[in-house]
């Protein structure tokens, strides 16, 4: 065998081994992305579970809040707001703005439910109403598998990020177009301040 003929082979299997070794950074990068796409389809499905509930919940607190219609206005609103970002974010979650939409949405939304129960302490004969307080109850319900959908969503994001920005995977990442996953935020304006206490009492 002659050295040139050597010299070729090896290259060969180098070249080979590269694109071996590309190809399985490329396949886990995918793998990883559709972990973190499946995640958010289980916040999807929660999150129209809401979706579903607040119509009812609005309905039912209707006919004892006649002076507030504002207030369920405003609840209707932000739910179809939030419905539409979640359409959106669940079409492509990759794409950083559709998160960044939809944890907007979800702020907003968020606000105006708690105005609205907030108003609903406000009136004992919707409180003591059955269909209320089963619909309050399915809603707080489904807020936490929200919560625990979310969680879920941002530890697959926080792998795949991870992992699309550690050498040698970087290369890859960015030769083939693995952007980075946005985590889903929604802010909270009441979880930043901190509590109150008053001992003068």
């Amino acid at each position: 065998m002659s050295g040139s003929l050597i010299t070729l082979l090896v290259l060969a299997v180098l070249a080979v081994m590269i694109v071996l070794w590309a190809v399985g950074i490329y396949n886990g990068l995918v793998k990883l992305r559709n972990r973190f796409k499946n995640a958010f389809a289980q916040i999807d499905v929660q999150l129209k579970r809401r979706y579903d509930l607040i119509p009812n919940l609005v309905e039912t607190a209707k006919g004892y809040l006649k002076h507030e219609s504002e207030t369920l206005e405003a609840v209707i609103k932000a739910r179809n707001i939030a419905a539409a970002a979640a359409e959106a974010a669940a079409a492509n979650p990759a794409l950083a703005s559709n998160l960044q939409n939809l944890g907007a949405a979800e702020t907003g939304l968020a606000g105006a439910l708690s105005r609205l129960m907030v108003v609903s302490e406000q009136y004992p004969d919707l409180k003591a109403n059955e269909n209320m307080a089963q619909l309050t109850e399915e809603l707080t319900s489904t807020e936490n598998k929200i919560a625990f959908a979310r969680q879920a969503y941002n530890d697959s994001v926080m792998t795949y990020n991870t992992r699309r920005e550690v050498f040698p995977a970087v290369v890859v990442a960015g030769a083939m177009g693995f952007a980075p996953a946005e985590l889903f935020k929604v802010e909270d304006p009441t979880e930043r301040n901190a509590p109150k206490v008053d001992f003068s009492s």
